[in-house]
């Protein structure tokens, strides 16, 4: 049996902290990288400085990975392109670029969240921006960038409809600290790491009215029911929730001060208004972003979730906390092994 080939020249599409912990990771594995930046003057900071002081301060950008904003230049010779674009920008920035990119060049997305309005996933985005003909994965895990910038172990599941390319995207990434998994299940890969973050924005919130372990592990543990339900309702498996990109994800983000999510939902608890949360956060809380589109998917197939429900009304109509201590603890009573599958 032949060795699986790692990509060797690789284009990470977007300038955020994740996006750049990848780049150091795979430059450390020998990899050819570049990071494309949308803006002109930071790609210059940051390819002078060999700093990003906006979205990952504190670590030196390693020689050889290259920051520019032309595209095509990039792009030309890459043979593994990462988005690492939010989503709400994603569509805006792949429609701009789509016909630079070769039709046999693989996408590997690393954006967790859902688009407004379509609700479609960031590889159904690309799928049809970027046009059918590419070959499309998803990466997906708990892994927190700074951690991942430091080198610290960790590890992530990537999924595509092609084996080969999943296979080789492990190959790429995988080294003595950070081991990538397959899973073949793209919808449930994916949508783990869009769920979770609003399951996070309630966590942050109880760590922040200091409600304690017990209501935390409570509401983690119903989350992950809460995002299973919706994710099997959506055509992923549910044992895809109990894994890496589910579990393992909701973890990290529910528990780490690194989350953006659970910093936001923390900062709600702490008596702070959304508007003025969003308004001085320099990277998006995706959880905050989509709140209202899982809430439509939830809406639309006949679905309870009363954790997303509950965030719903705090980030878009301004409910208070302890209003929604309440509301989640007068709920009717229910079985658990219901939930559970228990029979």
């Amino acid at each position: 049996m032949n060795a699986v080939q790692p990509f060797e020249k690789i284009v990470v599409v977007g300038d955020g902290g994740w996006g750049t912990a990848l780049a150091m990771l795979l430059r450390a594995a020998g990899h050819d990288v570049a990071i494309w930046s949308y803006d002109a003057h930071y790609a210059a900071l940051m390819e002078e400085s060999r700093h990003n002081p906006r979205y990952l301060p504190g670590f030196d950008l390693p020689e050889g990975v290259r920051v520019c904003s032309r595209f095509t230049d990039l792009v030309d010779g890459a043979d593994l392109l990462i988005s690492a674009v939010p989503t709400t920008f994603l569509r805006d920035v792949w429609a701009q670029h789509a016909q630079s990119v070769p039709e046999d060049l693989p996408i590997v997305s690393v954006s967790k969240g859902l688009e407004q309005g379509t609700l479609m996933r960031p590889t159904q985005v690309l799928a049809e921006v970027a046009g059918p003909k590419h070959t499309i994965a998803v990466l997906s895990g708990p892994n927190i960038a700074r951690e991942i910038a430091e080198g610290k172990p960790a590890a992530t599941v990537v999924s595509s409809a092609s084996l080969d390319l999943s296979r080789r995207i492990q190959a790429t990434l995988s080294g003595d600290a950070f081991r990538a998994y397959s899973n073949p299940d793209l919808i449930g890969v994916e949508l783990g790491g869009v769920l979770k973050n609003v399951i996070a924005l309630a966590a942050g919130m109880c760590d922040g009215m200091r409600l304690g372990v017990n209501a935390k592990a409570a509401l983690v543990s119903r989350g992950l029911l809460e995002m299973a339900r919706l994710g099997v309702a959506l055509g992923g498996k549910r044992e895809t929730f109990f894994g890496l990109s589910g579990l393992g994800d909701l973890m990290t983000t529910c528990y780490s001060k690194a989350s953006r999510n659970r910093t936001f939902g923390e900062r709600i608890g702490r008596g702070e208004q959304v508007t003025d949360i969003m308004a001085s956060m320099q990277q998006v809380a995706e959880g905050a972003k989509s709140v209202g589109a899982i809430r439509d998917l939830i809406h639309k197939h006949g679905l309870v979730g009363p954790i997303t429900e509950e965030m719903y009304l705090v980030i878009n109509e301004g409910k208070e906390p302890l209003e929604v201590v309440t509301s989640l603890m007068r709920r009717a009573y229910k079985d658990e092994s219901e939930d559970l599958g228990i029979v």
